[in-house]
């Protein structure tokens, strides 16, 4: 009986390397910056407005200071999420064209208000 496992070792090996090679590569960048901090006290953001680049994604991540449940919401942005007191909560956007975009916490519309500018990267 012939001893092959070095032969199919081979061969897996010789498969198998590209296409992990392949993966790695093209694999996207998830986000190519920091994270945006906010919070919200007294109903209002802090900060309530920042800037990102045109075309990437962006993480915002906001910490909850209110007695009160609040309710992160962004027609622009597309998102809704709610975050209790003394929570935290992460939110994915992106990627945006130039302009201005806004957030806001539904629960609090007329105090709660911020934006977002995305800029084009000269």
């Amino acid at each position: 009986m012939r001893d092959t496992t070095g032969v199919s070792r081979m061969r897996f090996v010789s498969v198998v390397s590209p296409l992990w090679l392949a993966a790695c590569v093209f694999v996207p960048h998830a986000q190519a910056q920091d994270p945006v901090h906010l919070e919200v006290r007294d109903h209002h953001f802090t900060p309530d407005h920042f800037t990102v680049p045109a075309g990437q994604r962006f993480l915002i991540v906001l910490d909850n200071h209110d007695d009160t449940t609040d309710e992160f919401e962004s027609y622009d942005l597309k998102f809704e999420k709610i975050v209790v007191p003394g929570g935290t909560i992460t939110v994915h956007a992106g990627p945006l064209h130039p302009g201005t975009y806004k957030f806001f916490d539904d629960y609090h519309p007329d105090q709660a208000t911020g934006t977002v500018t995305v800029t084009q990267e000269p």
